[in-house]
């Protein structure tokens, strides 16, 4: 009796040392999950590319533990096969040729947006616009000015209201309408790589293309992302970038639209800006060099940016005062003032 109880009590000992053991273990295990000291949790590291996409550059910085380099490059070639006016095998550019009607995903979300935006701006922004832009020598570079009448049956041509959409379909009361969609493409392009990235789990990152940028979380550092807003030089052939201001962009996305390095000089000595008025037909004349947009969306703020290049500052402003979604820094040439620049903004740290 007294071996048996002896060897049931060996068991039992063996059996605790046992659980406690594993109890350790467990425990070494979860603590070095939760500090990320082993496999099962990877640790976030800094990525950062740049590239060429949309005739433009893009800049990516962003926080995860693997690199989603050949994801977000295959879906902004999915954009460009969608929206670029330079591709021939564009959805677009198969709209614009009238050889199809039906929209793709991207069209049916961007073009709904384009036009309420010409609805906010009173026709400030068009996507029917590119034959007065080409006409007047850029996009294309035609080389001569175009005429009144020239100006006039062109007009004719262009008209945002002359689109709408109906079941997944397009609509053109003018056949030979073109449209344009390069005033909202970068922004939307920029939103779809943000989109990727938050679908993938990534809190902190900022995506550039041609200047239109969308910000989430924080920098390497830390801090808010810092994003530079730049001198509006008038210099068509040096491309200098001097920064005038700098604002924290956090949550947000903001895009840039300026006047002041694509320029034409008549034979007058007149200096013709790039911006043409949808409703007149002619390059606009006012004082704002340059338009900063803040908004939820950067195909938005890629949008307000160009419509307030096209309205001037009085009209721009009372856009952004009457939006909540809107933030602006507007940079215009000092008219009365011994000042170079007059600036307008609504941006807090801007001020």
């Amino acid at each position: 009796m007294h071996h048996r109880h002896k060897t049931q009590y060996m068991k039992l000992k063996k059996r605790q040392i046992l659980f406690l053991l594993l109890l350790i273990a467990g425990t070494i295990y979860v603590a070095m999950t939760n500090n990320g000291g082993n496999t099962t949790k990877k640790a976030k590291d800094t990525h950062q590319f740049t590239e060429r996409i949309f005739g433009t550059t893009m800049n990516i910085t962003y926080m995860a533990p693997v690199d989603l380099r050949d994801t977000i490059m295959a879906c902004l070639r999915g954009v460009d096969a969608s929206l670029s006016m330079f591709n021939p095998n564009s959805t677009l550019s198969r709209i614009n040729r009238n050889e199809t009607d039906t929209l793709d995903k991207h069209l049916l979300y961007i073009l709904p947006m384009a036009l309420s935006v010409s609805e906010a701006t009173e026709g400030a922004f068009d996507i029917t616009v590119a034959p007065l832009v080409n006409a007047w020598g850029f996009g294309f570079k035609n080389s001569s000015l175009p005429s009144a009448e020239q100006v006039d049956s062109l007009r004719a041509l262009v008209d945002y209201r002359s689109i709408s959409i109906k079941d997944g379909r397009i609509k053109k009361t003018i056949p030979n309408v073109v449209i344009d969609l390069s005033a909202i493409a970068k922004g939307y392009g920029t939103d779809q790589v943000a989109n990727l990235l938050q679908e993938n789990d990534v809190e902190n990152f900022m995506v550039e293309i041609g200047g239109e940028i969308v910000c989430r979380g924080n920098n390497p550092k830390g801090e808010a992302w810092h994003i530079g807003i730049n001198t509006p030089i008038e210099d068509n052939d040096v491309q200098r970038n001097e920064v005038h201001k700098i604002v924290d962009v956090h949550n947000r996305a903001m895009a840039t639209s300026g006047n002041y390095r694509n320029y034409y000089i008549d034979e007058t000595g007149r200096k013709l800006s790039h911006t043409i008025d949808p409703t007149t037909g002619y390059p606009v004349r006012h004082n704002l060099l340059s338009s900063t947009v803040m908004a939820p969306s950067c195909a938005m703020a890629d949008a307000y940016a160009t419509s307030f290049m096209v309205m001037g500052l009085d009209k721009a402003r009372e856009i952004v005062e009457s939006n909540n979604d809107l933030q602006a820094y507007f940079i215009c040439s000092a008219e009365d003032s011994t000042d170079i620049y007059q600036v307008w903004t609504n941006i807090e740290q801007a001020k």
